[in-house]
């Protein structure tokens, strides 16, 4: 048995469980109905002869659990790194004998946390992406129109009709008439959009092509053939870079190329700054978390991978998907996810047990003027009043932890 790993026996009889065991037949007898009693009527001792004391077990033990939890607690001393397991030892219509397993945060020793030498990404914008930015917002902006001539060329708008079969059989998603295509988006598969280039209006071909392996599982790989009907051409007129334009653009300091550029400069620069440090906080959290040295409990990686699925799951729900659903669009099997799910589990833990550690060595603090100010500036930001604010937290401690977990980090990332 590991260091932080501790059992308490709890042995309970007499009144005590025959208590539970009267509040478990309450609730077992309530929608039962036995001849000669009124539904919910039935006396102890005929329940018990008819069914013996078995059944009420199960809920005795729900029950027992909520009344002695907080007991076992208090006989810990250490900080609890995950849910204690309770498993019945022993049980009968006279005692239950129930053994807790609890699991303290185990020990961590730091290993080298200050100049790691990381080095942050510089942020470069080139006029080179500035003139593709351009292009693209004026390819927003394009006007679309009818082409004069009838052979599609890259870039111009297909409007077709196509069919998908593979084994000569349809299946979902593979066919739509009227469909707008944009020539060169690589919207389809490759070789789809190839082929319609060079074909005249009114014009039907066949195209044999073959789903990527990266594709959606059920697709990835096979042969497929489409029918395509090319039944009208367009083409996008892109927009003069004139006074009309900026003003479409709606930005209040642009009204001009070169403040334009500027604009745009500004904005990638903003973004790559924050991918950049972004990724510095991921290399410089890895690197020191490498470094640490800790024993972690499977109890305490299953329940935090519990809590990254559940994350996920929740993520997912808001968007109307589904675990299979993120599975087949990742292609990973249920095997890889979770390999992935455990790897990212025991990263969060050991990140989180090496900022812990380092608010320790380096004595920091959180004042409660800091962790009001906060709550304040957080409550302000969702348009809630600060005691709602606290009260979703928890409580205060839990905001203090966090301002505490953020100093240790910005500590970690400029020494």
């Amino acid at each position: 048995m590991a260091d932080n790993v501790k059992t308490i026996t709890k042995k309970i009889e007499g009144e005590q469980w025959q208590k539970i065991l009267d509040k478990s037949f309450k609730k077992n007898s309530k929608n039962l109905k036995v001849d000669g009693f009124r539904k919910g009527n039935i006396p102890k001792d005929i329940f018990l002869k008819k069914y013996g004391i078995e059944p009420l077990y199960s809920d005795a033990i729900d029950y027992l659990l909520k009344e002695i939890y907080p007991d076992v607690l208090k006989e810990n001393e250490s900080e609890l790194a995950c849910q204690p397991s309770a498993e019945v030892k022993k049980i009968s219509k006279d005692a239950v004998e129930v053994e807790f397993t609890l699991i303290s945060r185990p020990k961590v020793k730091l290993g080298k946390y200050k100049d790691l030498k990381v080095k942050k990404d510089n942020v470069e914008v080139t006029e080179e992406e500035i003139d593709k930015n351009i292009e693209n917002i004026r390819a927003n902006f394009a006007e679309i129109k009818a082409k004069d001539g009838d052979i599609a060329e890259l870039n111009d708008v297909a409007v077709i009709d196509f069919k998908g079969t593979i084994d000569g059989k349809a299946f979902d998603g593979g066919s739509d008439k009227n469909y707008s295509l944009t020539l060169g988006s690589n919207t389809f598969i490759p070789g789809f959009e190839e082929g319609i280039v060079g074909m005249k209006v009114g014009e039907t071909k066949v195209l044999h092509l073959q789903f990527p392996d990266t594709y959606y599982k059920e697709l990835a790989g096979k042969k497929v053939d489409f029918e395509v009907t090319l039944n009208e051409l367009k083409t996008r007129v892109l927009p003069e870079l004139n006074e009309e334009f900026y003003e479409d653009l709606g930005y209040e300091k642009v009204s001009n190329e070169k403040e334009l550029r500027e604009e745009i400069r500004n904005v990638l620069t903003q973004e790559r700054e924050i991918d950049a440090e972004n990724k510095y906080t991921d290399e410089v959290l890895k690197k020191a978390s490498d470094n640490l040295e800790v024993e972690i409990n499977e109890e305490i990686i299953d329940e935090e991978i519990k809590r990254v699925v559940d994350q996920l799951k929740r993520k997912l729900d808001s968007n109307g998907y589904k675990i299979e659903d993120y599975l087949t669009v990742t292609g990973l099997t249920k095997k890889e996810f979770d390999e992935n799910t455990k790897t990212e589990a025991i990263s969060r833990i050991k990140m989180r047990y090496l900022l812990e550690e380092i608010a320790e060595a380096e004595n920091i603090t959180v004042s409660e003027e800091e962790v009001e100010e906060n709550a304040q500036t957080m409550a302000d930001n969702y348009g809630i009043s600060k005691e709602e604010l606290i009260k979703a937290y928890g409580n205060k401690d839990v905001i203090k932890y966090d301002i505490k977990m953020h100093k240790a980090l910005e500590f970690l990332k400029n020494n």
